[in-house]
């Protein structure tokens, strides 16, 4: 930690996300910014939100601020909490709060009215309970905090803090990898208490897969192997995950622009787990339809699809459209990067699978339907006919429109 807590103030009106939020609401006094944004800034790092807390009505001091900037508010009055958006700056902003669980894994009762140092304390990790107020730039902290954040170490306010919302383990390993930090050591001890308790299967799947979907997309493989320790992410998905760093690597290492960097270093962990079992656990942890099948197609495929490359057969461009054209990229470079770690043949197979990622896939015919149809061709042979053209204009036999067609006719028998 190298920033002064003096400067924090203009700092956060500088911003320009929700900094005009901070300036409309800089001289009303018991609003504070909280959280993430403040230990981000005495970080040095750029936050990525800012949330205030009000000493009393958050609705009301949203509503101020909204009507002062010509913006809008999106009011939660249940829970004391507003969303103030007005020229493309947003900031949330919620009432201080005291917190208590009616039982482990479920969520929190909320009591509003609270004093800040009380909204501080009920907070997951000490870096996290620092705030400062807008209008006189103060600083506010539990204790231990900003000696935790010059330590670059997570601490967890009381003992039952895993126990009473267990996706804070998720949080733990997510922050960690995040910010480089690393769990004090009373708070390791709770979180592989809490795991070997069975913590996690109190908590629904959902709340469980959003906090796991933000992990994912963490810095890899520095988050999955956090979220590998004292056993979360077995407990989280299923036994068979396993975390092999050069692994990861390998594989964000080949991933495209176009394909997902959190979906396949998450398949990467998950490659001892069947595809059945998989799938089943991601639809408990609420995973959307879509990216669940990428992440089981290339966790279950890859092994498969490495092997397949690496056979003399698939040296023709054809022959590697034919085995890829359907897999998600993701899977390709699971395959690719699974194949790197082997021996000669391995690199064979995954100089293919970059390859296919890199090149052959965007391949484009010149003639499209339309072409055959007015040759005379109608109904599925026209798809055969443009497979036959792809296929020669991957392997060179077809360089130009006037080849594509000449192999797409002869291929239904029109040549």
């Amino acid at each position: 930690m190298t920033a002064r807590t003096d400067d924090l103030v203009p700092r956060l009106r500088s911003l320009p996300g929700a900094g005009p939020v901070v300036d409309a609401l800089s001289a009303e006094p018991g609003i504070w910014a909280v959280g993430g944004a403040v230990r981000d800034l005495l970080l040095e790092r750029t936050p990525r939100e800012v949330d205030l807390v009000v000493e009393g009505d958050a609705v009301a001091a949203a509503r101020r601020a909204a009507e002062r900037l010509g913006g809008d508010v999106v009011v939660h009055e249940r829970f004391g909490t507003a969303t103030v958006r007005a020229a493309g700056a947003e900031a949330d902003l919620a009432s201080a709060r005291r917190e208590r669980y009616a039982h482990p894994g479920a969520l929190p009762d909320v009591e509003l009215g609270a004093t800040l140092e009380e909204d501080l304390a009920r907070r997951d990790f000490s870096v996290n309970a620092i705030a400062v107020e807008l209008a006189r730039g103060r600083p506010a902290a539990v204790d231990g905090a900003l000696a935790d954040l010059a330590a670059r170490r997570l601490r967890v306010l009381h003992e039952r803090s895993f126990l009473d919302d267990p996706t804070r383990l998720l949080r733990l390993a997510r922050y960690a990898a995040r910010l480089g930090f690393a769990a004090e050591r009373r708070t390791g001890r709770l979180a592989a208490d809490a795991v070997r308790d069975g913590a996690p299967a109190t908590v629904t799947g959902p709340r469980l897969g959003a906090e796991l979907r933000l992990l994912a997309a963490e810095p890899q493989p520095a988050a999955l192997e956090a979220l590998a320790e004292h056993g979360l992410g077995a407990a989280v998905l299923a036994p068979g995950f396993a975390v092999d760093p050069a692994l990861v690597e390998r594989a964000l290492a080949g991933c495209p622009l176009d394909a997902r960097g959190d979906l396949l270093a998450l398949a990467s962990a998950c490659i001892g787990i069947g595809r059945a079992e998989l799938a089943a656990r991601l639809d408990v942890l609420g995973w959307p339809a879509a990216e669940r099948d990428v992440i089981v197609a290339a966790a279950s495929g890859a092994r498969t699809l490495a092997r397949e490359l690496a056979e003399p057969a698939r040296a023709a461009p054809s022959r590697l459209w034919a085995l890829l054209r359907r897999e998600p990229a993701e899977a390709v470079a699971l395959a690719g990067a699974l194949a790197a770690g082997g021996g000669k043949d391995g690199q064979v197979a995954a100089g293919r699978a970059e390859r296919w990622l890199r090149e052959l896939r965007h391949v484009r015919l010149d003639i499209g339907g339309d072409d055959l149809l007015a040759a005379g061709v109608s109904g599925p042979p026209v798809g055969t006919a443009l497979e036959a053209a792809l296929a020669a204009t991957l392997d060179g036999r077809a360089p130009d429109r006037d080849a594509q067609l000449a192999v797409a006719l002869a291929a239904v028998g029109k040549g």
